[in-house]
């Protein structure tokens, strides 16, 4: 697998809370990072049906429009009993003319389990697909899983998103009631992480 060997990356979001997040996992290997956001690169159309599909069209853009590596994310919750559902499909679920309501989005959840009278523990995973891209083309793929269990009602204001009705497997606490660190060190995106900085940084 390609090293990267660079000094700067290109984080492919507008999200300042992520953007904070991997830099302070990527610091101990001295890489500068900027964001698309800071760099006024547009968002790209997410147009495909997979988490891979779309992180990859996310870090290719700002590849390209860069000439730097860029690193992309793209991460949702699937709910077995709803066929996968919501996710890529997570964020647009919050969508209103107002903007995003997550809680909108979990009573949404719920109520679709409840339409198919879902068996318990109603078994769900957060995902998180990271893309690393290079100007030349060449890209790298890591994909990190969280399995746990869709709960009601929503528990904690930590987090965001979906995380108060996510309960990771062996933990008592919905990922909305844990502290932000000890959740980072036990996500998705932890585990999607630890491949990318075992894959192409070590």
């Amino acid at each position: 697998m390609r090293k990267f060997q660079e000094k700067r990356l290109v984080i492919a979001t507008h999200n300042k809370g992520k953007l904070e997040e991997i830099e302070a996992l990527l610091a101990p290997f001295g890489v500068v990072v900027e964001s698309a956001g800071a760099l006024g690169l547009p968002e790209p159309e997410e147009t495909e049906a997979t988490f891979v599909g779309n992180a990859r069209i996310k870090a290719h853009a700002a590849a390209q429009a860069t000439g730097m590596p860029a690193l992309a994310d793209d991460s949702g919750i699937t709910v077995d009993s709803l066929g996968g559902a919501p996710g890529v499909y997570t964020a647009d679920w919050a969508e209103t003319p107002r903007g995003r309501d997550f809680v909108l989005a979990m009573t949404r959840t719920w109520d679709e389990l409840e339409k198919v009278d879902a068996p318990y523990p109603r078994r769900a995973q957060f995902r998180c697909t990271f893309v690393l891209a290079w100007p030349d083309g060449e890209d790298a793929v890591f994909e990190g899983v969280m399995p746990g269990q869709v709960v009601w009602p929503m528990r904690g204001n930590h987090g965001h998103g979906y995380d108060p009705i996510f309960q990771p497997d062996g933990y008592d606490l919905t990922f909305g009631e844990m502290d932000r660190w000890e959740k980072n060190q036990i996500s998705h995106r932890a585990d999607a992480f630890k491949k990318l900085i075992a894959g192409c940084f070590t």
